[in-house]
């Protein structure tokens, strides 16, 4: 039960921080630029992770890049389209709309990965129940944008 917890409150912080990601970088791009505001947004990731990383961890294991496949180096390109997606959206249909359509969109390609065990992930197959809370979520996400 406590397990359970644990996962509920990381899940639920992790979306507020995304929740909160959004208004702010518009905010940024709003006044300086849509490229400005990538660029703030991830300078200010890459400080944040590689000072402690070269202080406290000497490199860590950033010498092992070459072992990844090659897809995964395009997870920073997602995390453009979401920024830009986000930049544009949140102004035009407001952030409670942005983020519901957000997480429908996390939780479709979430069923499929699961689905095929795409990525290295665990096979976790398709069920009624999940199709129960798709279907769900996807009338939620037309009310909220009507």
């Amino acid at each position: 039960m406590q397990t359970v917890l644990i996962f509920m409150v990381v899940g639920i912080v992790s979306g507020a921080v995304i929740g909160m990601q959004g208004p702010m970088s518009t905010i940024i791009a709003q006044r300086m630029g849509v490229l400005e505001s990538v660029l703030i947004v991830h300078l200010g990731g890459v400080v944040v992770a590689l000072v402690p990383l070269l202080l406290f961890q000497r490199g860590g294991k950033l010498g092992d890049w070459r072992t990844l496949p090659w897809y995964v180096y395009l997870a920073g390109v997602l995390g453009l389209v979401i920024f830009a997606a986000v930049t544009y959206l949140i102004p035009q249909i407001g952030a409670t709309t942005t983020m519901m359509l957000i997480i429908v969109g996390q939780f479709l390609i979430g069923v499929v990965m699961d689905h095929f065990g795409w990525f290295e992930m665990a096979v976790r197959p398709f069920s009624l129940t999940k199709l129960v809370g798709l279907v769900v979520m996807l009338i939620g996400a037309w009310i909220t944008i009507r």
